[in-house]
């Protein structure tokens, strides 16, 4: 009895170490198993190592960007430097037309055969058009016979305009011109030579209004006062400068222009009397 006691007890010693080797082993298994995601988490770390060289494509894109502004910051530079030098060529080309159109320009309102008025002569007819060399300059040139003084003027072409030449009045302008003719007297007052000088600008001005104040004033001072033999001579040459223009602007002789130029002018007594 007491032999059996011994086995059995050595048996379940033995069971008893066999349990505890088994489960040493399936700690052991389980150690091991736990240790081998351990090993994974060491290899999962390896990526990390690899995600460094990421940065370098990093550092590779900032680069291309950095070349490509260069380049459009030069093509601009380019492209802006290349138009303004352009553009003063083409605008100093336009002033060469623009020069050459005053060629065409004398586009002169009057022809032969035309009724005009010359400053300080009166009306003209223009009986012909020449071409004169006049200072080793050839020119055209209108010839003027003037109504009053039996001369002959020559006036170039091209600057006709410019030098006073002007139509004739219209009819209703000689109404006008009466008009001015019958209005208020302008006395000279005491400084005669300032007087003198205005009425002279006026009669060479070729404005027909103010060679008529020319002679209301000098008429009226005439009548009144009496006047210089050098204002009598200025209103006879602006009397006939008057008269010339209303014969062409009215049609009629010369006779009757001294008739209408007449009756326009107002008498001594009805200034007197106004």
């Amino acid at each position: 009895m007491a032999a059996k006691k011994t086995t059995t007890t050595t048996a379940k010693t033995k069971s008893t170490s066999s349990k505890s080797s088994a489960t040493t082993k399936s700690t052991a298994v389980k150690q091991s198993t736990a240790k081998k995601p351990a090993t994974k988490k060491a290899s999962a770390k390896k990526p990390a190592a690899k995600k460094s060289p990421a940065k370098e494509p990093a550092a590779k894109a900032t680069k291309p960007p950095a070349k490509k502004p260069a380049a459009k910051a030069t093509k601009p530079v380019a492209k802006a430097t290349k138009p303004p030098a352009k553009k003063p060529a083409a605008k100093a080309t336009k002033p060469k037309t623009v020069d050459a159109e005053p060629v065409k320009k004398p586009a002169i309102p009057f022809a032969v055969g035309d009724k005009v008025v010359y400053p300080h002569h009166g009306a003209a007819t223009i009986i012909k058009k020449r071409k004169l060399d006049i200072g080793g300059e050839k020119r055209d040139y209108f010839i003027l016979e003037i109504a009053t003084d039996q001369l002959t003027v020559s006036v170039p072409v091209d600057s006709a305009v410019e030098l006073g030449v002007r139509p004739v009045i219209s009819k209703n302008k000689a109404k006008q011109v009466f008009a001015a003719l019958r209005s208020e007297p302008q006395e000279a007052g005491s400084n005669w030579s300032r007087w003198y000088k205005i009425l002279t600008e006026k009669i060479n001005s070729g404005d027909i209004f103010q060679v008529a104040e020319v002679i209301r004033d000098l008429d009226y001072a005439q009548k009144v006062k009496g006047i210089s033999p050098a204002l009598k001579r200025m209103l006879a040459k602006a009397r006939l400068i008057i008269i010339s223009e209303l014969q062409f602007s009215l049609d009629i002789s010369e006779e009757e222009a001294v008739k209408k130029l007449e009756r326009a002018l107002p008498k001594i007594e009805e200034l007197v009397e106004a």
